[in-house]
């Protein structure tokens, strides 16, 4: 039951007539009368811009069923794919390949033993989520609302070219997403719908490859078994977490000890097609609505200056739970801090277009996203699947992970305890990695709820891709060659610093807070060994003065307005006032 509202404000007003939380009952109803939905994080987090992966929409069905049958002759008799196998079937380097098992395995729904997290050497994927994985890699994301009020309908496919492409690739993150301000921009709901469409469109397509062929004709020669039909749940679930077999009328009560019987998959596009329809009507009327300034409480997407009246610092948005259940939002801050702990925070963070700020995030996540950013100090306590840090300036990244992907920043630097390759791609200027260098009393405990291993960190082994994204037409102008992103350099040791998390945020256990899990590398550890050396002989130096009680206080005086000023020119006095305040 404390699932229902986690993205509701302690203190909102109910809303006078809330909408209701399902849709109409689709032709074909489910059991538990749920609303389809796309699973986001494959969509956000799953694509990766690897020309190889990606296939002309004319040829994409076609290419990737001659593609399942070559799998299909190199795989394991339990139809797994092991990287070497998926290199030679799309003509790409090993290391690429198993990139593509890494991510693949950081977005499934729930956890595959035999895959792992994709990068140890003999993990393999079921051969339904690779064609899966593949079919999405042609997925193109929304552009402004301003650009192409259909976008769904147009602009689904990779390559295509944009009005916006040669003025906004000139400009920086932070001026590209300023230049299509909050109302131009996509909201939640609006990816959630091309998202929808795009499934809605390339259904058929997606179950035939996955279909087996039986004999029989037409339509009947085709079918699905309860175990294929379940991997579609690496692209839609329902808003409840029913499984798909469960909430599909035609393999729901089947009997666990007798395997159901294969369905045509004319009779699932035929289930699938009227979910999908349900859910965008549902979708599309609270747009409507929203448009029309109708929006109740229970509204897909709320922008963070709605949600924050009450709670200025430390609120989420108001969401529809059953949509948004496992997302917390820290949006639109400016020259403040804000803190969440873990009853703060479900599954998911995302900080977005927060500047000037400060954000503490002391919990243990699945997925975070850090996007349009900037002059901004961002620590991430420990996330088991990805940190995604997109557009952003100027902005100091805190991560305990397994993995982190870094796309189109600048003047950046990542303090990074990362089990897996930092991915670098897109448009980067002058980012820096270091090693990481914070501590809280509860993060060891987080890391190990996530499985983040702090005897493995790569942080300063990044895997840099192309400077194009073919699947964001946004940062980069149309015809620009390949050419390779931009890597991030290591931060020099004089400049590394620990970040000292303030003990005040209300945990009374007085557990040690300097104790990174990370080791630090030997240069990283003399540097700082040498800094503490350093300020012994100074605070030794100041005790064996020989000064009268006036000339002590001149000094300590003079400490005290050289702190103050440093304080003042750092922007730090800010955040000593604002976490105080809470």
């Amino acid at each position: 039951m404390a699932d229902e509202a986690l993205d509701q404000p302690p203190d909102a007003a109910p809303s006078p007539s809330p909408a209701p939380a399902t849709p109409p009952a689709p032709a074909t109803p489910s059991p538990a009368a749920a609303l389809l939905r796309p699973r986001r994080e494959a969509f956000e987090h799953g694509l990766l811009p690897i020309p190889k992966l990606i296939f002309p929409e004319g040829t994409l069905a076609q290419t990737l069923a001659q593609l399942k049958e070559k799998l299909a002759a190199s795989a394991a008799p339990d139809g797994r794919v092991p990287a070497a196998a998926l290199a030679e079937a799309l003509q790409i380097p090993q290391e690429q390949a198993a990139l593509a098992l890494a991510t693949l395995a950081a977005v499934l729904p729930a956890e595959d033993p035999a895959l792992g997290d994709g990068a140890v050497d003999g993990a393999a994927a079921d051969i339904r989520d690779v064609l899966l994985f593949l079919y999405i890699q042609s997925y193109k994301r929304l552009v402004p609302r301003s650009a192409h009020k259909d976008s769904p309908a147009v602009a689904d496919v990779w390559p295509s070219t944009s009005a916006f492409d040669g003025y906004l690739s000139a400009l920086s993150p932070i001026q590209l997403v300023r230049s299509n301000s909050r109302r131009f921009m996509p909201s939640q709901a609006d990816e959630e719908i091309h998202q929808l469409s795009y499934l809605q469109k390339h259904m058929a397509n997606i179950l035939t490859l996955l279909a087996d062929s039986v004999e029989g004709e037409g339509d009947d020669s085709l079918v699905l078994t309860m175990e294929t039909f379940e991997h579609l749940g690496f692209l839609v679930q329902f808003s409840e977490g029913t499984s798909l077999s469960q909430a599909a009328t035609f393999f729901a009560n089947s009997d666990p000890d007798m395997p159901a019987a294969p369905v045509p998959a004319a009779q699932v596009l035929d289930w699938m097609s009227q979910n999908i329809a349900s859910a965008l009507e549902y979708s599309a009327e609270r747009s409507a609505a929203k448009e029309s300034n109708l929006q109740t409480m229970s509204d897909l997407d709320v922008t963070m200056a709605e949600a924050n009246t009450s709670h200025p610092r430390n609120s989420t948005p108001s969401a529809n739970p059953a949509y948004y259940r496992n997302v917390t939002f820290v949006e639109g801050f400016s020259k403040t801090s804000v803190v969440k702990h873990a009853s703060d925070v479900k599954g998911t963070i995302k900080v977005l277009n927060c500047h000037d700020s400060v954000i503490y995030i002391l919990a243990p996540l699945k997925y975070a996203t850090v996007y349009g950013c900037s002059d901004a100090t961002v620590v991430l306590g420990a996330v088991g699947k990805v940190v995604k840090v997109e557009h952003c300036e100027r902005v100091h990244i805190i991560a305990a992970a397994k993995r982190i992907c870094i796309a189109n920043c600048r003047e950046c630097i990542f303090y990074l305890g990362v089990n897996h390759q930092p991915l670098v791609l897109g448009d980067n200027h002058k980012l820096q990695v270091a090693p990481f260098n914070t501590c809280y009393p509860q993060l060891q405990d987080h890391m190990t709820q996530v499985g983040v291993d702090s005897s493995v960190n790569k942080w300063d082994q990044p895997f840099v891709l192309g400077v194009v994204d073919p699947h964001d037409s946004l940062s980069h102008p149309a015809g620009v060659s390949d050419v390779k992103a931009e890597s991030a350099t290591c931060l020099d040791p004089d400049l590394f610093t620990n970040f000292l998390i303030p003990s005040w945020f209300g945990d009374e256990r007085q557990e040690p807070t300097n104790c990174n899990p990370f080791p630090l590398p030997e240069i990283y550890g003399a540097f700082q060994s040498k800094k503490r050396s350093a300020l012994e002989d100074i605070q030794k130096m100041i005790r064996e003065l020989q000064l009268d009680e006036n000339r002590k206080r001149e000094l300590a005086s003079a400490l005290h307005a050289q702190f103050k000023d440093w304080l003042y020119a750092s922007g730090n006095i800010r955040q000593l006032y604002c976490l105080q305040g809470d």
